[in-house]
């Protein structure tokens, strides 16, 4: 999507939007020309995302106008520009971009012409910002969340200028129609609205994110209907909590309306959308829902506790008893839907008996899968100053213990699956076997099936046979690997406890293979390559270690954090990357099961 428009550049640059961009768009590829002569090759840029769905959209418009500016895609390893766009939902996430830093410099000095730009959440706290101008002084562009379609215009001025800073704390604008570059030709995000207005005691997002503002329906419509001509058949609806969406607007418009709305869209075949806020899921939503044919029967929505104390103290609006009701009618409404959730254990002033109710509400429900985080004390959120901060080792004895049912149930539900006739959107080759590909059911559940590049977007339909990794294959069999199916069999299959407290090696090992082994006394950290491309790093610090995912969602990384010798392994499910502390007498795990 771009102006056709040729604008002379000798010219003072529009003042309306997007005009404006499209104008600065076409200065840098004068700009990016140049230097590609200078160089002797096509300038490479590269977009590293940390955090969530809303993140990797914003990527996707970044490397739109990258493309737009005349850059070639490249890799965070050589690139010629790397920008990244940064989440602070949690502390780690902060120095995770850092530790990026710390390897881009090593780089840039030894090709100064590099440029490095700092986006996102992170960019939004005012702290962090000031770090980056006093400490970080070879960043050459920061920016935040609230001005992200200025990205032309600010990448322009780099230059001229050594750093540039340009960090808004607030704004009610939404700019459209500026171009993006789509991971998937088949498939895209839509962004329905921006900011966060419910303000939960742990979260920094409606800080960093802003208030709430929607999209006018008919610009939304617009784009799917963009989508749709140009071969996207499934679109996912974004926002923070996007059952307020509408509210604001001229004239108000329901989140449940505006589904119906996308349904009426030629070519459209798959609806989703994320995330609703349980406290404003209406009656009319579920109807809408339960009526629809494209909407997939698959919802996500977040309990973060079961206890009714705790959900006050984190200031979400609702008790068990609601979000117990809500559960109800969304499954006599929909009987065959998927629930997934996200669920906070050690949340401060938790005590055994609220977390015993977090644990009656998954067994009440069921969920298919859940996303479950140790709390972390996030500085600028309310909670992060209560004084009854839960002990870390009680904090994880409890996370246990949940993951342990959310897998039980989670073997159950997918078990109940097998031989079931189900059709499944073609998303990738597989990564690990090149005979097979990777897809998604309409409920959510991933499925590796007998394929080839071909099958890429097209629907097909399977028959589950069975919930497992790695079995012999029929011609027409095909395997069901939901993702929390594939975390409980990798758990059941790989993990085991390290018996005494002398681990001093880190071993790494890829697909099966060793890929080093290291000294856990030795703070180092060690990217591991797969393809000539960096997929994760382990950071080994203090006698603890942690692995970072570079292109992977958090949540497949099974036990994300630190580990030392208290646990075996972590697991990076989608490149099969296992680190395990591992004593001296002990020897180190072969790699991974099946």
């Amino acid at each position: 999507m771009s102006e056709n428009r040729t604008f002379d550049l000798t010219q003072t640059p529009p003042v309306e939007e997007p005009a404006r961009q499209y104008y600065y768009m076409e200065k840098l590829r004068g700009l990016v020309a140049d230097q590609s002569r200078d160089l002797g090759r096509p300038l490479t840029a590269a977009v590293v995302t940390f955090g969530c769905q809303m993140n990797a959209r914003d990527s996707e418009k970044l490397r739109g106008i990258l493309r737009e500016a005349g850059y070639q895609e490249g890799s965070e390893e050589d690139a010629d520009f790397v920008i990244y766009n940064t989440c602070t939902v949690r502390e780690n996430a902060n120095n995770k971009v850092y530790g990026r830093l710390g390897q881009a410099q090593s780089r840039k000095r030894n090709h100064p012409w590099m440029k490095i730009a700092l986006c996102g959440c992170m960019m939004q706290e005012p702290e962090e910002v000031e770090k980056i101008k006093k400490s970080y002084r070879f960043v050459n562009l920061v920016f935040g969340t609230h001005n992200i379609y200025k990205f032309a215009e600010l990448l322009t001025r780099t230059f001229d200028e050594k750093m540039v800073v340009d960090v808004w704390k607030e704004t009610d604008r939404i700019v459209e129609n500026l171009p993006v570059e789509r991971k998937y030709a088949f498939k895209s995000g839509v962004n329905i609205m921006f900011g966060c207005n419910n303000f939960c005691s742990y979260c920094i997002v409606p800080y960093v994110r802003g208030r709430e503002r929607s999209r006018r329906p008919e610009e939304i419509i617009a784009e799917i209907r963009k989508l749709a001509q140009d071969g996207v058949t499934e679109v996912m609806l974004l926002g923070q909590n996007v059952n307020s969406y509408g509210r604001g607007l001229p004239r108000e418009i329901s989140f449940a309306e505006l589904l119906r709305q996308v349904e009426a869209v030629p070519g459209i075949r798959r609806i989703r959308f994320m995330t609703s806020h349980p406290k404003d899921l209406s009656e009319e939503l579920i109807e809408t829902m339960a009526a629809s044919d494209k909407i997939c029967r698959h919802l996500h929505l977040p309990l973060q506790s079961g206890s009714s104390r705790i959900l006050k103290r984190m200031n979400r609006k609702y008790d068990k008893e609601q979000y117990l009701c809500l559960v109800e009618d969304i499954r006599r409404a929909m009987p065959d839907i998927a629930l997934t959730t996200d669920i906070i254990v050690g949340f401060p002033g938790e005590t055994e008996e609220d977390f015993q109710e977090t644990m009656d509400v998954v067994r009440r429900v069921e969920y298919d899968s859940a996303f479950t985080f140790l709390y972390s004390k996030r500085s600028g959120t309310p909670a992060a100053s209560f004084a009854d901060q839960v002990p870390e080792d009680v904090a994880k004895e409890r996370f246990d213990r949940l993951l342990a049912l959310v897998q039980e149930i989670g073997r159950k539900k997918a078990k109940a699956l097998e031989e079931s006739e189900a059709v499944v959107l073609v998303e990738e080759k597989n990564a690990q076997d090149p005979e097979m590909v990777t897809g998604r059911l309409d409920n959510n559940s991933v499925v590796h099936l007998k394929g080839c590049e071909a099958d890429i977007g097209h629907y097909i339909p399977v028959r589950l046979a069975e919930a497992l990794m790695r079995r012999k294959l029929g011609k027409n069999d095909w395997i069901l690997l939901g993702t929390l199916a594939a975390v409980c069999l990798i758990l059941f299959c790989v993990f085991r406890f390290l018996s005494g407290s002398g681990g001093d090696r880190v071993v790494i090992t890829v697909d099966g293979e060793t890929y080093g082994t290291y000294s856990l006394a030795e703070d180092q950290e060690i990217p591991v390559k797969q393809d000539g491309r960096v997929t994760n790093v382990v950071c080994i610090s203090g006698g603890k270690v942690h692995m970072e995912e570079a292109d992977c969602p958090d949540h497949l990384c099974i036990r994300q954090g630190e580990i030392s010798s208290e646990y075996a392994s972590i697991v990076c499910l989608p490149n099969r990357v296992v680190v395990e502390v591992v004593s001296d007498d002990e020897p180190a795990l072969d790699g991974m099961s099946g």
